[in-house]
């Protein structure tokens, strides 16, 4: 024999109480779920940016190395624009500290080397009104942004610098394969490509660089500021026996006519490297 129980109004509260509060949980089990998954993927920027940290970013990117230089493909600026913008950011940046007074330059610019970090560094930031306040830096007309990523939210944190040989792989991300220091050794063989010995081939925001046989020093660097007829480097002479060394701004044709044969940027010259450019640019013209 079966028994009914039928339930009061007392119970039927209780279980509807119950049942409210278990519709409650889930929901915000629901919402905290679409909260981290929003967090993972990242809140893309008005400019089509992420603000991904970039361990959360990792599974998106592409860890090829076409050109096995140890730079990752996500790092290229593959957009015309991009190249372009960095090429007018690079330059200026370094006109903009070759021009100033010894004063005014920027504490870290001590020689060659950091020149080449600040002035590529800066480049990548987000040039804002408070980035020209914090900077001093003045232009007329500033250069249009580049717009696949910024620093210092890069795919690779602050180390913007191959410093380990070898082809990229995915290791790389927490194996120190980059840095935020290269001297300048390791930027030439690390970070850049050889483009020619013949220096008319260089573009604004290549890189003549040399070995000087002998010096305490031996590696040195240039930043091509203007191509063509009437071309310019910038460069820091570093420390000498006088003082802490200066920015210089040179044409290329005053060079050519250096009276130490060992400065002249000309195939001849077996101190002379050649005219390099940045791995991030790789692919282009």
């Amino acid at each position: 024999m079966q028994l009914s129980v039928t339930r009061g109004p007392r119970s039927r509260g209780r279980a509807l109480g119950v049942s409210f509060v278990l519709i409650a949980v889930l929901a915000l089990l629901i919402v905290l779920v679409l909260i981290r998954l929003f967090w993972l993927t990242g809140r893309v920027s008005h400019s089509g940016h992420t603000n991904q940290p970039p361990v959360a970013k990792a599974a998106a990117l592409d860890f090829r190395d076409r050109f096995t230089d140890g730079t990752p493909d996500f790092l290229r600026l593959t957009d015309p624009a991009d190249q372009a913008a960095f090429r007018r950011w690079f330059t200026l940046i370094a006109e903009d500290a070759a021009g100033r007074p010894a004063k005014d330059v920027p504490p870290e610019i001590t020689d060659c080397a950091s020149l080449l970090r600040y002035a590529y560094r800066e480049s990548m930031r987000r040039h804002d009104d408070a980035w020209f306040t914090a900077t001093g830096v003045q232009v007329g007309a500033p250069p249009g942004e580049i717009r696949k990523w910024h620093y210092p939210d890069t795919p690779l944190g602050l180390a913007l610098f191959r410093v380990q040989a070898g082809p990229f792989t995915a290791a790389d991300l927490d194996a120190g394969g980059f840095a935020q220091f290269a001297d300048v050794k390791t930027i030439v063989e690390r970070n850049t490509f050889l483009v020619s010995r013949d220096v008319r081939a260089a573009l604004p925001g290549d890189l003549l660089f040399y070995r000087q046989f002998g010096h305490s020093s031996p590696w040195h660097s240039m930043i091509v500021t203007q191509a063509g007829n009437g071309a310019v480097v910038v460069y820091h002479t570093g420390p000498n026996h006088d003082g802490p060394g200066e920015l210089r701004r040179v044409l290329i044709a005053d060079l050519l006519d250096h009276p130490q044969p060992e400065w002249r940027p000309v195939p001849g010259n077996p101190n002379f490297l050649g005219v390099f450019r940045w791995n991030i640019l790789r692919g282009t013209s």
